[in-house]
């Protein structure tokens, strides 16, 4: 009976060396027979091997996985050593895979087989992605290589060290959760930056606007306000661009209210589509207006993807406007939170719409949350707007009233009625 048992053990440890040995049989599927030291059969077999190794470690040893494992090292080095006398190659993916199959299949072998055919498909995927990673590598420059060193560092190594107990004035403030959200803006806008790099000027003015406005889309419209005075005839596209990219902010906070409150949404759905729409609706009509001027092609400002100095600003910045607002919560009720959602929301609206949020786990109605992230983010509108039109100039003004005001007119319009 208890051997009808392992035998699913044992098939999970030979479907995960299927799995990479697929791949890696592929990979070297014009090689000559005898010439892969380990291919579509061997890595089943190894699979197999460290299955069978598992279970006996299980009824007898564990000083059994050890002595498997020294005996396919031997394996493997002769395989290697073959590999660089005959064929020149000097490089060892296929051997670790093969060890790390090993490993995989005894993980199986003990009952652990979920765990092992993740871990097989995982490996799977990352040999087989080799061409698209060394792509990846040559477009990544330095800065951007240490930002994702840097963002790795905030996220697995600084994030779980936190405390997750509240301080200061009426326990406002979580070093974890406050942590949590500066990595969860930084992901966002990290994010914002590569798909800006991958998508390119040439993909169009609605999708880089789109991507630059998760990376930034004050920046975007200072860069592209100050060149529509230089080049007048660009000045439609660089507005369809402005209009798009401060748009997307719209959904960009229904994405953080999500992650730190899902129970807030169900009041966000409405006027947060109603401002998309009106903003994607107004950029559509200047990209038809600016159909053929220079190829519709924009050039969004490249910033870099993540700095730890302005991780840190953000965490300071958040602080403040989470004791601010519970502070003008505690002595001036409603109307404190709205001053300091349309204050804090002519700068940035990711700190108000993350205190809010937090803020209604346990201190703030729901409805008062939603019309203040709502109201900062018409205060952080007009701002671009304004920011346009002084910088752009009169004809840009005549471009980017129509859309960015019917945006503001449509959000008063649901917080009066709403």
């Amino acid at each position: 009976m208890m051997e009808v048992e392992h035998l699913p053990r044992l098939a999970a440890a030979l479907a995960l060396g299927v799995i990479v040995g697929l791949e890696r049989g592929w990979r070297l599927r014009t090689a000559e027979e005898g010439e892969r030291v380990a291919g579509v059969r061997t890595f089943p077999l190894i699979g197999l091997a460290g299955g069978v190794t598992g279970l006996l470690a299980l009824r007898f040893s564990d000083l059994v996985v050890p002595v498997a494992l020294l005996g396919l090292l031997a394996l493997l080095v002769l395989g290697y050593r073959f590999s660089v006398e005959r064929q020149g190659d000097y490089g060892i993916t296929t051997e670790v895979a093969a060890f790390l199959v090993f490993l995989l299949g005894v993980l199986a072998g003990t009952g652990e087989m979920l765990l092992a055919i993740s871990g097989s498909v995982l490996t799977a995927m990352l040999l087989g992605f080799k061409p698209s990673l060394h792509h990846l590598l040559t477009r990544i420059d330095g800065p951007e290589l240490r930002a994702i060193l840097q963002l790795t560092l905030i996220s697995a190594v600084i994030l779980p060290l936190l405390p997750r107990s509240g301080f200061g004035p009426w326990d406002v403030l979580n070093p974890y959760e406050l942590w949590l959200m500066v990595v969860l803006i930084s992901a966002i806008g990290f994010a914002g930056h590569f798909a800006v790099r991958l998508a390119g000027p040439q993909r169009g003015v609605l999708l880089t606007g789109l991507f630059a406005g998760l990376a930034s889309s004050t920046a975007l419209t200072l860069t592209l306000s100050r060149a529509a005075r230089e080049q007048r005839a660009l000045q439609p596209v660089f507005a369809a661009a402005i209009i798009t990219a401060s748009t997307t902010m719209f959904p960009r906070m229904l994405l953080l209210v999500g992650a730190v409150a899902p129970d807030m949404l169900s009041g966000l759905y409405l006027p947060i589509a109603l401002l998309t729409a009106m903003g994607l609706l107004a950029s559509l009509v200047l990209i038809w207006l600016a159909r053929g001027v220079a190829g519709n092609a924009i050039n969004p400002p490249m910033q870099q993807p993540f700095e730890l100095t302005t991780a840190l600003q953000f965490a300071v910045l958040l602080a403040v406007v989470m004791v601010g607002a519970e502070a003008l919560r505690q002595y001036a009720g409603e109307a404190g939170i709205y001053t300091i959602a349309l204050v804090s929301g002519l700068t940035d609206v990711d700190a108000i719409t993350l205190s809010l949020t937090r803020m209604t786990e346990d201190r703030l109605a729901l409805g008062i949350a939603q019309q203040g992230v709502i109201l900062a983010a018409l205060a952080n509108t007009a701002v671009k707007l304004g920011l346009g039109v002084v910088i752009g100039g009169r004809s840009m003004a005549w471009r980017l009233l129509p859309g960015l005001g019917v945006v503001i007119l449509a959000g008063v319009f649901w917080l009066i009625t709403g």
